[in-house]
């Protein structure tokens, strides 16, 4: 079994690739902390993050890449700000977030992002 920097693991003759989150390194991004899974991986076009939103999140927007995000914990007081609108979120939903769309999560939670296509910092805009 080999595992690389991104704690993905591949073993030897199988198709199917697993990613241990509590041993990938946290990478500041807009949003607070992101650990991200299965860059490079040719099976998945995309990728995965799990996310420690901040209170200090800040509006971002894509201009290729979409995003679903799944709100693994959140207070009460959980919203997402989508272009300009706040709507309340809780556990469990789910939100995609197709690219030009501005948004930021408010209040502090932790969510499951889904990119399509694989995640490139270089297309994170602000205005």
């Amino acid at each position: 079994m080999t595992q690389d920097s991104s704690s993905q693991q591949e073993v030897t003759g199988r198709r199917w690739r697993m990613a241990d989150f509590s041993s990938i390194e946290g990478v500041p991004c807009p949003c607070g902390t992101a650990r991200r899974a299965f860059s490079g991986v040719s099976e998945f076009p995309g990728t995965l993050h799990i996310t420690d939103i901040s209170a200090s999140a800040r509006t971002h927007y894509h201009k290729r890449l979409t995003e679903t995000y799944v709100f693994l914990e959140c207070g009460d007081a959980a919203q997402m700000e989508l272009d300009g609108e706040l709507i309340q979120v809780r556990q469990h939903q789910a939100i995609v977030i197709p690219p030009g769309v501005r948004h930021r999560a408010v209040g502090v939670m932790q969510v499951l992002i889904i990119v399509f296509p694989e995640f490139d910092p270089t297309d994170e805009w602000f205005d």
